[in-house]
């Protein structure tokens, strides 16, 4: 699998219950399975009724979702750059993550008390972006340090290199995180390269998400438009959830579990807006395969071609790779048979250079 997110946040924001939520096992619908790898570390399921669909249309003997990993990392505090709270492990912990899943408290409890005393998503946001900030500038630091011992001895590209170094410091400096930059198409190909060598917090993909009160779950609050403003100039994504509400879905059968929701106005768990989200924003697209033993989806970063989406099932698969026979689901979908699909010349042969589409149900053939 190997895409995973970071949950983020100051203490107190509801962080570990959302996390907890959903990695619990009574948090999932009954057919997706998940796994809990350590006591920060979850597997879960990417909620998605095309699979619901093609077992029904396929009848296999399993049914296989695509996974997601989330880490849930302990609360930041302000100057954890500086090695305050857990420090230095918590910015490693990040820096080890594809996404940032940045948990800000929207709510107001006197009985969970807010660790600077009130509710204030802009400052809670910027402590949080401001230590991330920091911590890159050192790692800048660090790495100008060893291109300048570069270019006393001549070394090709480092004059270069410390310009741009220079530059993306500078963009932190005052107080511009890299994630537009590093997504933005401007970079040229060593500067991407040096930008992922390096790792950097700042320029990993957002997701934030409001976490508010029950009552504020379908129209949100003020605090969560001041995070869709927030969002917006950044070019990131908000969500709203109720970890109050995942809490107790968590403990529900799923009958329990629909009422419960019905009852809300609701339609799905907040946490499946989560983690299909947090799927968009590392940038991956999902295709199946379909037969009478199992359907099973498969996650890969879009723009991956036919023959490194089926290494993702074999390795043999990828090496001998002669055509990917693919279907689009809705055309399964909309006449119910694959065969029918094939009746009517849906089918579609395609060769070494095909990019997976979203949805494309495919047998791959290959020989070895």
């Amino acid at each position: 699998m190997g895409f995973n997110c970071g949950i983020v946040g100051l203490p107190n924001v509801g962080k570990s219950t959302i996390f907890n939520a959903l990695t619990s096992g009574k948090a999932q619908v009954a057919n997706y399975p998940f796994c809990t790898i350590d006591q920060n570390v979850g597997i879960v399921a990417v909620p998605d009724n095309r699979l619901d669909r093609l077992a029904e249309i396929f009848k296999p003997e399993a049914v296989t979702p695509t996974t997601l990993e989330f880490v849930d990392i302990a609360g930041l505090v302000k100057g954890a750059s500086a090695g305050e709270g857990l420090g230095n492990k918590f910015l490693s912990h990040i820096r080890e993550v594809d996404a940032i899943v940045h948990v800000v408290r929207c709510f107001e409890d006197p009985d969970v008390v807010h660790i600077y005393g009130q509710v204030d998503p802009q400052r809670d946001i910027d402590i949080i972006e401001t230590e991330l900030a920091l911590a890159d500038i050192e790692t800048i630091n660090k790495r100008v340090q060893k291109v300048e011992k570069q270019m006393k001895s001549g070394g090709k590209g480092a004059l270069h290199e410390k310009d741009f170094l220079t530059k993306i410091g500078d963009l932190l400096s005052k107080g511009s995180p890299l994630r537009s930059l590093a997504f933005s198409g401007d970079l040229s190909g060593e500067e991407q390269k040096i930008l992922e060598e390096l790792h950097l917090l700042t320029a990993k993909p957002v997701l934030y998400v409001s976490n508010v009160s029950e009552e504020e779950m379908i129209n949100g609050n003020d605090y969560v438009r001041i995070i869709e403003e927030i969002a917006q100039k950044e070019g990131a994504k908000v969500i709203t959830i109720c970890g109050k509400i995942e809490d107790e879905l968590s403990y529900m059968s799923l009958e329990e579990h629909k009422a419960f929701l019905s009852e809300l106005g609701l339609s799905e768990p907040g946490l499946f807006k989560l983690i299909r989200s947090g799927y968009s924003l590392l940038g991956l697209t999902t295709f199946f395969t379909a037969g009478e033993k199992e359907v099973k989806a498969w996650t890969v970063l879009k723009g991956t071609k036919a023959p490194q989406a089926a290494g993702k099932i074999h390795s043999d698969i990828e090496r001998g790779f002669i055509r990917a026979e693919i279907m689009a689901f809705s055309d399964i979908d909309s006449l119910g048979s694959p065969h029918t699909v094939k009746e009517k010349g849906l089918l579609r042969l395609e060769g070494k250079d095909y990019v997976i589409q979203e949805g494309d149900v495919i047998y791959f053939r290959f020989h070895v």
